[in-house]
């Protein structure tokens, strides 16, 4: 069964701004007309009914059900919106510049939606934090103002500031909800002083605290209140981890009454630094994200005693659903964006969703649908919207270039359905999500090659075995058997006499070695390198001098074909040693033939590879069996010794 109130959602990107109804045909607003030109940001009232938004040349009021226009303010450079809880009022914000005459610039404005009149400007240089706190009945109004708690009366602007509490080191409030409100300020550590969370009555501002606590490792905290306005959590956090075991500085967890009947710290079994805490819309119990990854998530009564562990997992996001039936755990930001999803009465997971990049993840009103999206700058490819069920199946998807902005329609509390005693159905999907299912084929992603070698095929010696390349054989010390080091697919240096005498650095030589693809020395006549000195006569005999096994057809081998590739042979027995190290004869001999089988080997790669032998290296290629037999004969002989 599909949900019973509408889905409707909004989105802000680069070159539109649009709403979009919700389930079950995501079809957009037929009466809302988009503008011309670049939305700079939008914001929709508590209640849902109203939506304004903010184009250059000023704001834009509009009913959210059929996109009809209600006011227009003509305030330009507007960058903040924020209505108030009943959308009597809209405040804005605009960046603050210097006026020629000298006075201050009220660039924080309040606007009443029916009329369209301005009713109050103030001057507010930060961003951060801009607005005015208001009660749930816009009977109060509170801000911040230089450490001094502001309090003004909606219904009556022009009276001013009508309470203030000055608190010397003050960085942040938290005004709470809930029928009789309270104010949370925090001051942070500073020159040795503890810092210290402390608890006022919104009626009675200029008495005592009715509850603080007293805490070090605090610079910043971020102060969440229960849906009640009973109790509040204070994540408190360094700026600097001193111990340097966390690059985002220590955190620590702190609870407080703000009657002032109890107050502790979280005491977490796992270290590292808090993600994520929230809590649950019953205002009895909350969850909490901790320590290094995998990181724990743990659910807690009001008191502090732990309800259930839902074990490790790479996470850092936790969340209720609007009716506190469905628990969220997902990894966000740097992780693969896996949701899971819980419910609370089982405490069993209901489904598993991957939705990675993700920037913006909020439960629908009814607690039935989730919205996901990935947002630019965090990320400028693959942007867009996609709205899941809470059993898992993706319902709607909308793709968008350079999206800035999404979120739902909220709606009172008071006119959700309740949630259902067993999970929904999935309503059936729109064409977008059935589109966006499609697999989409892949070519598969090969080997990278330069430009000019695209479009040929490519040598056998850098292919693959499994390709028809030629097999590679990488001995185990990384040389090459002539003491030089092994590089895959280059040629070897210095495999026979006629390469040292071709090259000129041959043991005898001038230079005892070449830098890998450096131009070579011109050779004269007499066989040596420009600007080296003759090599000796005895000396020149001994190279020129055939080895073993070979012939002088191998010399004129080696000089008009290019080495081969090295192949490495096992020795079938390792060489035995005599006491101090010298080798007896028989050892010399079983050296020597596994020399000649190598040798042989290599012509037998020659030989694959399609080149031309010599006479003499065929007559080589004939003896291996009998070579192989003499190195049997004396294997056997050296194992019976």
């Amino acid at each position: 069964m599909a949900s019973q109130i509408p889905q409707q959602y909004a989105f802000r990107s680069q070159k539109q701004l649009g709403l979009v109804g919700g389930t079950p045909s995501y079809e957009a607003i037929d009466g809302f007309h988009k503008p011309e030109t670049t939305t700079r940001t939008y914001q929709y009232s508590p209640d849902g009914k109203v939506f304004a938004y903010a184009v250059p040349t000023g704001v834009q009021i509009i009913k959210a059900e059929d996109g009809s226009l209600i006011r227009e303010l003509p305030v330009p450079n507007i960058i903040e919106l924020g209505f108030s809880p009943k959308a009597t009022f809209l405040s804005t914000w605009e960046r603050p510049v210097r006026v020629e005459d000298g006075a201050q610039h009220k660039n924080l404005r309040i606007f009443s939606v029916d009329s369209g009149e301005e009713v109050f400007a103030i001057t507010q240089k930060s961003q951060e934090g801009w607005n005015l706190q208001y009660t749930s009945s816009e009977s109060h109004a509170v801000r911040l103002n230089s450490s001094e708690i502001q309090v003004f009366h909606p219904a009556d602007w022009s009276k001013g500031v009508v309470d203030k509490l000055r608190i010397e080191g003050c960085s942040s409030v938290t005004l709470s909800p809930g029928l009789n409100p309270s104010i949370a300020a925090f001051v942070a550590e500073k020159k040795g002083a503890p810092a210290v969370i402390r608890i006022f009555g919104l009626l009675t501002l200029s008495s005592p605290p009715t509850s603080q606590k007293t805490f070090y490792k605090a610079d910043r905290a971020q102060i969440k209140w229960n849906a009640l306005g009973t109790q509040v959590l204070v994540l408190t956090q360094t700026e600097v981890d001193k111990t340097n075991k966390s690059y985002y500085g220590e955190t620590g967890l702190y609870i407080l009454s703000a009657a002032g009947n109890f107050d502790c710290r979280v005491t977490l079994d796992k270290e590292g630094p808090i993600s994520d805490f929230a809590w649950s819309p019953n205002s009895k119990e909350f969850g909490v994200v901790y320590g290094y990854m995998p990181a724990k998530a743990v659910l807690f009564d009001q008191r502090v005693r732990t309800l259930h562990d839902f074990g490790s997992s790479p996470i850092n996001t936790i969340s209720f659903n609007p009716q506190g039936r469905l628990i969220l755990l997902a990894g966000f930001g740097n992780l693969a964006g896996k949701i899971d999803v819980y419910d609370r009465r089982s405490l069993a997971r209901v489904t598993t969703i991957d939705a990675p990049n993700t920037s913006v993840c909020e439960w629908s009103v009814d607690g039935r649908f989730l919205l996901t999206a990935t947002l630019s700058p965090r990320l400028r490819v693959d942007n867009g919207i996609k709205i899941w069920h809470c059993t898992g199946p993706l319902v709607h998807a909308q793709l968008c270039e350079e999206l800035y902005q999404t979120s739902w329609c909220p709606t009172s509390p008071e006119e959700c359905p309740p949630f259902p005693q067993v999970m929904p159905v999935a309503p059936a999907p729109s064409a977008s999500a059935l589109e966006h299912a499609k697999p989409v084929p892949s070519k598969p992603a090969g080997a990278y090659r330069p430009p000019g070698a695209r479009g040929l095929a490519a040598p056998s010696i850098f292919k693959r075995e499994d390709e028809g390349g030629t097999p590679q054989h990488r001995p185990a010390n990384g040389n090459n058997g002539h003491g030089q080091r092994y590089v895959p697919g280059s040629q070897p240096n210095g495999h026979t006499n006629g390469d040292r005498e071709f090259n000129g650095r041959g043991r005898g030589g001038g230079r005892r070695g070449g830098v890998p693809g450096a131009h070579s020395p011109h050779i004269n006549e007499n066989g040596v390198a420009g600007g080296e000195k003759k090599i000796k006569g005895k000396r020149k005999k001994r190279d020129q001098t055939p080895r073993e096994g070979g012939g002088a057809g191998e010399e004129v081998e080696a000089v008009s074909d290019p080495p081969p590739a090295p192949v490495v042979v096992e020795d079938s027995l390792p060489t035995p040693a005599t006491e101090g190290g010298n080798l007896d004869p028989i050892a010399k001999k079983i050296r020597n033939l596994n020399k000649k089988i190598k040798a042989i080997e290599e012509l037998k790669e020659k030989t694959k590879r399609g080149e031309r032998l010599e006479a003499t290296q065929l007559k080589k290629m004939d003896t291996e069996a009998e070579i192989r037999k003499e190195l049997e004969g004396l294997t056997q002989l050296v194992a019976t010794a």
